[in-house]
């Protein structure tokens, strides 16, 4: 086992971008299809981006799978969340009895859903479909300790990487990944503020839905704890000090998934802090992302917008769990099926315009 003080050593993933020679002859298709040109909007974007993704005027979507990541936090020890931590162990027996939110809309749109415990707080024994990869029983709280050591990092990146390999392997061409761990918007929340510089007061959000006296407390201590740690800039170091371990795995999982020139469905304001994460490392894994919704969760939008990212949906989610890509799945199904099965102007004896 490595030193816990040891400094990380991030596995280095390879990243490249798609090759942008298909992109006429997708256009080209699309603009012959039966309709005026442009006519199906965002799907004509979808469709291309889906293409060249995948280098084909054909594309398919394989095993469509979501990945839900569970882990505690020791923030969430603190008052920033008005659910206790146990609710984290009691929501991922309720994923694997297929109860949840996320369970109901896969299983509507055709999505299969892994379980993960990348940190939680409790002793699951053997238990049939959950991946174990248990980092420690949840994280420190960073008010004042950094939330995890540096080989914990490491772990939480590689057992990521593994866990899309193996989905990969078997198959899978299209990937989201959602979370569970009561308090990992505050950690979502020191995230954002030190990956991206803007101000802790417009990331931070109600989260499981603090009221008025709630968020006041959740901002206080999250103000002392950037306090407390100060200026941080290195990547690791922002990781460990307030990372979760489901949020860094599923970092190491987008990377992972990019490498593999997966399709990533970007759920919301937990997941795309993780991906803000990975974009810090590795900018071209922008090329394999489909943000699927906006949260109502408040810094989301700033976020994104940080991101250059535009959502598919707006409908006041803030669920979590991937919740959001399985809504807008259906969407991203859409923008294929046209471009495989739609006539062309030729194929259907329609006149094109003149």
């Amino acid at each position: 086992m490595r030193d816990k003080n040891s400094k990380s050593i991030i596995k280095h993933f390879k990243i490249t971008p798609p090759d942008q020679t298909i992109d006429r002859e997708l256009q080209q298709k699309i603009d012959l299809k039966t309709k005026p040109l442009g006519a199906l909007g965002r799907l004509e974007q979808l469709a291309k981006q889906i293409g060249i993704i995948q280098q084909t005027l054909c594309p398919t979507l394989t095993s469509p799978t979501v990945v839900v990541f569970a882990g505690d936090h020791g923030i969430a020890l603190e008052g920033v969340t008005p659910y206790p931590q146990a609710v984290t162990f009691q929501m991922v027996m309720n994923f694997l009895n297929e109860g949840a939110a996320i369970n109901v809309f896969s299983r509507l749109n055709g999505l299969a859903v892994k379980v993960v415990d990348a940190g939680v707080n409790h002793d699951f024994g053997e238990i049939e479909h959950l991946l174990n990869y248990k980092v420690n029983k949840g994280t420190h709280s960073f008010l004042k300790d950094r939330a995890m050591a540096s080989d914990e990092l490491n772990e939480c990146i590689d057992s990521g990487s593994s866990i899309v390999n193996d989905l990969y392997a078997s198959g899978c061409n299209c990937i989201s990944f959602g979370e569970m761990g009561i308090g990992n918007t505050s950690s979502a929340t020191l995230l954002m503020h030190y990956f991206t510089g803007i101000s802790l007061d417009d990331c931070i959000g109600r989260g499981t839905g603090l009221d008025d006296d709630g968020l006041s407390k959740k901002t206080s201590i999250l103000k002392s704890a950037a306090a407390n740690h100060g200026e941080i800039t290195d990547w690791d170091e922002i990781m460990q000090t307030f990372s979760g371990y489901e949020m860094a795995m599923m970092t190491g999982a987008m990377l992972q998934a990019a490498e593999n020139k997966m399709i990533i469905l970007l759920d919301g304001f937990i997941a795309s802090t993780a991906y803000l994460a990975a974009n810090k490392l590795y900018p071209e894994i922008k090329n394999y992302i489909i943000a699927c919704h906006l949260s109502d969760e408040k810094g989301h939008r700033l976020l994104l917008e940080y991101l250059q990212l535009s959502p598919l949906l707006n409908i006041g989610m803030r669920l979590g769990e991937g919740t959001g890509a399985a809504v807008a799945f259906p969407i991203v199904k859409t923008a294929v099926g046209f471009l495989n099965e739609m006539a062309s102007f030729e194929s259907a004896g329609v006149t094109n315009k003149a």
